[in-house]
């Protein structure tokens, strides 16, 4: 159902020569998952771009002009359809899951939620939805993650599907059901580790890292590397929010990105023997590396919610939950991986997309947007 060759695509159009800057006024943007990393990315995109967008999220999100926060059940039909009839919605950006205990429920509730979602949209007037994804389409599922046969680095979107089951995968053959049954375009946005801004989040290194370090530093403790060796010595790559928004909006709205997969990192690759010392360095705090076996974040932030309250406190955050702030797992899953993860985006550099980041910036800029919002300490 995916096309990965560019031989038959229309010529490529660059960022200037497409109107993704310049939408037009009927364009509608509903935005599922809008107060997650990346849909808190795509609203603010869409939205100084002079979209108007529907934010759909769990909680109403902070005020942007344009922006519309509504609210919905994904897993219930009827909510949906309630929320969504009559809207005018012409373009759909897929950013939310839940996380559940196997990978067949995992199937069953985040496929579900893209079929019912898109089902609800039937008598709208959608031209395109997009669907983002990960590299678990590569590296297989949190049941089966990185086992068995995978493909060789860097990964490319033309890559076969694993052998096992996938969210996945049941997320893109329902987004390819419905854009056939009910004639729109579409596309999907394979990034790696999502950084970006933010609170609540399941999988944020950003913060997660953000919070370790200032503990660190109000304990007067090394800032330790968790992950394994094989991440400390080898090549990898990351995405910034803010870069998985800017290519999402461009597909949505280019010839050239309708109808594909696309990767999407920042554009370079580093070694984290290189970035650790960088990020402590940010918050002035002692580096300490890989040193003969992982030290999980779990493990060593074992009890630290009464330190993080201690803290907050002390600078005034605005939020004293750790909880809400630190996926402690995640960060260890991603940087505990023992083998190297790098991803081509050849693809959708050809097809017009030349946005790029350099990794350690991301980071720090938001560091300093953390900072700006009270969510960490200022110094």
């Amino acid at each position: 159902m995916t096309s990965d060759s560019n031989a038959s695509s229309p010529a490529p159009l660059s960022l200037a020569e497409s109107d993704v800057a310049s939408p037009s006024p009927d364009r509608v943007a509903l935005v599922v998952g809008a107060s997650g990393i990346t849909g808190s990315a795509l609203v603010d995109r869409l939205a100084g771009d002079g979209w108007r967008v529907l934010a759909l999220a769990r909680r109403e999100g902070r005020p942007v002009a344009g922006v519309r926060w509504i609210s919905a059940d994904l897993r219930s039909p009827h909510s949906l359809r309630s929320a969504l009839e009559g809207q005018g919605i012409s373009h759909v950006f897929f950013s939310a899951w839940a996380r559940q205990a196997t990978e067949e429920e995992n199937i069953a509730v985040n496929g579900g939620m893209v079929r019912d979602l898109l089902a609800a949209l039937d008598s709208s007037p959608v031209v395109h939805a997009s669907l983002v994804t990960g590299l678990k389409h590569y590296l297989g599922p949190f049941d089966a993650y990185a086992q068995g046969e995978m493909p060789d680095t860097p990964f490319h979107e033309e890559e076969p599907r694993l052998d096992t089951p996938n969210f996945y995968y049941a997320q893109e053959d329902e987004l390819f059901a419905a854009a056939e049954r009910q004639g729109f375009t579409w596309s999907v946005h394979r990034s790696h580790t999502v950084i970006g801004h933010a609170v609540g989040n399941l999988m944020n290194m950003g913060l997660t890292l953000a919070t370790y370090a200032s503990i660190c530093k109000h304990r007067g403790l090394p800032f330790i590397f968790p992950g394994s060796e094989t991440q400390w010595n080898g090549l990898t790559d990351m995405t910034d929010s803010t870069v998985l928004a800017e290519q999402m909006a461009w597909a949505a709205t280019t010839p050239s990105g309708a109808n594909e997969a696309f990767n999407v990192v920042n554009g370079d690759v580093f070694r984290w023997r290189w970035m650790w010392p960088q990020l402590a360095a940010y918050f002035g705090v002692e580096a300490e590396g890989f040193d003969t076996a992982p030290r999980p974040l779990e493990q060593q932030m074992v009890g630290m919610e009464g330190v993080w309250a201690e803290l907050a406190q002390k600078h005034a955050l605005v939020e004293p939950d750790l909880t809400r702030l630190a996926s402690w797992w995640h960060t260890d899953a991603d940087l505990g991986r023992d083998i190297e993860v790098v991803t081509d985006i050849s693809k959708s550099r050809l097809a017009g997309f030349h946005t790029h980041h350099r990794t350690v910036d991301s980071f720090t800029a938001l560091f300093d947007r953390y900072r700006r919002d009270g969510l960490i300490p200022s110094a």
